[in-house]
């Protein structure tokens, strides 16, 4: 990496958690520079423009995420222990993560009125996540582990909108609960759609 992308890549890493703790319409430039010890002209030099540290901040945010998730069900052989595991990444992740919570959510509640192309990212990202799931699902039709009626697509909705959910109904509440009930759900659902 040359000297500006280091500098770069350190305001994105110290811009992204403040992105998702306080929101895109809450973080002011002055928050970045704060954190990066940078003068604005620091910033300007290397970004032109609050939004697009912003994009650059989610992209940072949802590969490092992308990248944890890989990483807990890279180890694991079957469809379902892959599944299960991501479930239990969620559920593990849920409060101790201090970047903020999940960016996916956090950035799409604020962006789906303010921002289309931060909104054009989130759904982009939604997507590459619900993917992930139905291939998962669809490595299982293959090694026979699951019934070919599991419908890999609308599983794969359910499964990242009621963990979402139960992602913004757990920290509201400051509880856990909601969370383990929808990993339940989950889990029984694959269960019982395993041969």
């Amino acid at each position: 990496m040359t000297k500006a992308e280091r500098t770069r890549q350190f305001i994105i890493e110290k811009a992204a958690p403040i992105f998702n703790q306080k929101g895109i319409a809450g973080t002011s430039m002055s928050d970045i520079m704060e954190a990066t010890k940078l003068a604005k002209g620091g910033l300007y030099g290397n970004f032109e423009s609050k939004e697009e540290i912003c994009l650059e901040s989610f992209k940072y945010l949802t590969d490092s995420l992308s990248a944890e998730i890989n990483k807990s069900i890279g180890d694991k052989t079957t469809a379902k222990e892959k599944l299960f595991a991501l479930l239990n990444f969620y559920e593990n992740r849920l409060f101790k993560s201090n970047t903020g919570g999940c960016p996916i959510l956090n950035f799409g509640t604020e962006a789906d009125d303010t921002s289309p192309l931060i909104k054009q990212k989130v759904n982009e990202a939604i997507t590459r996540f619900q993917l992930r799931i139905s291939n998962i699902i669809r490595q299982g039709y293959e090694s026979g582990e699951f019934s070919k009626t599991f419908d890999a697509d609308t599983f794969a909705i359910k499964m990242f909108t009621m963990i979402e959910g139960a992602i913004l109904i757990s920290k509201v509440q400051n509880s856990s609960k909601h969370m383990h009930v929808v990993i339940n759900m989950l889990k029984t659902e694959i269960e019982q759609n395993s041969d």
